[in-house]
């Protein structure tokens, strides 16, 4: 082989690396390229539900706002029966209920103990 051809040999092989380091980079620059383009994508995909989401949320909210009005209601009208016949108990057995323990406390029966007590 000449010395030319060996030069003009090494000379293509440095070329055609070259041209492969190219492609090879021109690819990963392709990669990049698509993986940022699939992140914009799925962020607007996100975007897009979280709103669809947020708009179901305030739907079922505004369907259901005045059943919990009427529920609240219904159960404030139970909760004043209530304390109205508590209220009207308690006026009524008052008085039963200190005399009671005023005869507790000032009716002393004087007898021993039944431990005490001679069988």
């Amino acid at each position: 082989m000449a010395p030319s051809q060996n030069s003009q040999g090494i000379q293509t092989l440095l070329e055609a690396e070259k041209e492969a380091a190219k492609v090879v980079q021109e690819a990963r620059q392709y990669r990049v390229q698509k993986l940022k383009d699939a992140r914009a994508q799925a962020d607007k995909e996100i975007e897009k539900y979280k709103l669809a989401k947020e708009q179901e949320f305030k739907k079922y909210e505004a369907e259901h706002a005045g059943k919990t009005q009427v529920s609240q209601t219904a159960v404030d009208k139970e909760t004043d029966v209530a304390l109205g016949k508590i209220t009207s108990s308690f006026e009524t057995n008052k008085d039963k209920v200190v005399d009671k323990l005023m005869d507790r406390v000032t009716l002393i029966k004087l007898e021993l103990h039944r431990n005490l007590q001679k069988a």
